[in-house]
């Protein structure tokens, strides 16, 4: 069991099913089954993973000051969330509308409210991040403060980018050029792919690389391996909803890389409990314990206990 640190965004989420994108207009639908309601965010859901994972997690977020926060551990679900460091501190809960297709296709609508101005209490930070393993940080403002100290403790910093962009590159620049493990996805980067990898290698040299490719797959840059690799996606024949599968794979890969230290045995895990995650609904939902994800995994690529 590894201890991590995860800061970031929690966000009140609602996923629409629509027949297809774009949506043409009609004043009213009525489909069953195709509205979901629940608590997710980047590093809401990154935390859920590592915990069904085993891990020790301290999730520190921010949200609305009346914002009840039982929704986080709703009625029913196997794995529950400290809810201690989820301060009250905006005036509004972000939200997000996600309206998705059959073809895959997504259309996000994002509300932050008030959090780019909200600051951390890091009072409460700090000790914990002396006793974690790693420190796991969304790319937004009231995270900042923990990479100081994390650099400071010597701890491993990971980050999500999330929607990156040009023309905000330099807003980025704390996280990039001082994260040990970087994660894009292609949803927000329209660029050849691995020539943005090796400008971001050689421009903010962290030791990994997570570029996220959807129904494609990933690849992956490891530094110390010196390779830059795609692997495909594990195929699903069962495919409810695929929001937050970037989340899930990021958060399994640093659930196996801070266990084996090794990229490929962690990206090859890491695919398989994605594959699993985007067979349900919610961006928060479909996680695998350990166990589970290495009993799948004999089924698929060892189903008569040959290796």
């Amino acid at each position: 069991m590894s201890r991590f640190i995860v800061a970031g965004i929690t966000q009140l989420e609602t996923i629409v099913k629509v027949k297809e994108l774009p949506i043409q207009y009609t004043p009213y639908t009525g489909e069953r089954d195709t509205i979901y309601i629940s608590a997710g965010g980047d590093a809401f859901n990154e935390s859920l993973a590592l915990k069904w994972l085993g891990d020790d997690v301290e999730f520190m977020s921010v949200v609305g000051e009346k914002e009840n926060l039982a929704i986080f551990n709703p009625a029913g679900r196997e794995v529950t969330l400290s809810t201690e460091y989820i301060l009250p501190i905006l005036k509004e809960t972000p939200m997000e509308v996600l309206l998705y297709d059959v073809q895959r296709r997504k259309q996000h609508f994002e509300d932050l409210k008030d959090i780019r101005d909200a600051k951390y209490d890091m009072t409460k930070a700090e000790p914990l991040i002396s006793e974690c393993d790693m420190v796991v940080l969304s790319n937004v403002n009231f995270c900042r403060p923990f990479i100081d100290i994390a650099l400071k403790q010597e701890k491993r910093l990971a980050v999500k980018i999330h929607s990156f962009n040009r023309e905000k590159e330099a807003y980025n620049e704390d996280f990039l050029k001082n994260a040990n493990i970087l994660y894009f996805n292609d949803d927000s980067i329209d660029e050849e792919p691995f020539g943005f990898i090796k400008e971001m290698r050689e421009k903010y040299d962290p030791d990994i690389i997570i570029f996220g490719q959807g129904g494609k797959g990933v690849i992956l840059f490891d530094k110390e391996k010196e390779i830059t690799v795609h692997y495909d996606a594990v195929k699903s024949s069962h495919i409810v909803n695929t929001a937050g599968a970037g989340n899930a794979l990021f958060a399994c890969f640093l659930h196996y890389y801070q266990k084996t230290g090794d990229s490929k045995t962690a990206i090859h895990k890491a695919l398989l409990f994605a594959a699993n995650k985007i067979g349900y609904m919610g961006t928060s939902n479909g996680f695998m314990s350990e166990d589970q994800l290495e009993q799948w995994e004999n089924l698929i690529w060892n189903p008569r206990g040959t290796l």
